[in-house]
């Protein structure tokens, strides 16, 4: 299975990975039914949050993000971070080659459409 997804951003195209476990599974098998459009706002000052159309399996574990992480919260939520935090969360993938200054500049300020897709 291809684990290598797109993120579209205002007007950019990010590369991201996807992990190897149910959660990334569900997520890439999500994906192949179509792109996936979210609206995705800043929370916390560390990343941008968004729901899923619909409820993915959990694999969560306490980890620190690193900017590029992309993680699943409670099963439902989407987030794309561009700085860090500790939590019990679900890593789902890693953006590739952006820095935490890219990212930030990528994703701007307030809400934004992100479409993921394969």
């Amino acid at each position: 299975m291809d684990r290598k997804i797109k993120i579209e951003v205002n007007g950019k195209t990010l590369n991201a990975n996807i992990v190897k476990n149910s959660s990334g599974d569900a997520f890439i098998n999500l994906l192949k039914k179509g792109p996936v459009k979210i609206k995705m706002k800043d929370y916390g000052n560390f990343e941008k949050v968004g729901d899923l159309p619909e409820n993915l399996p959990t694999n969560d574990k306490n980890y620190t993000t690193k900017p590029g992480d992309i993680i699943l919260y409670l099963g439902k939520h989407i987030t794309i971070y561009y700085d860090t935090n500790t939590w019990d969360f679900t890593k789902l993938g890693e953006i590739e080659n952006a820095s935490q200054a890219e990212l930030k500049q990528i994703l701007g300020s307030g809400k934004v459409d992100v479409v993921f897709k394969i």
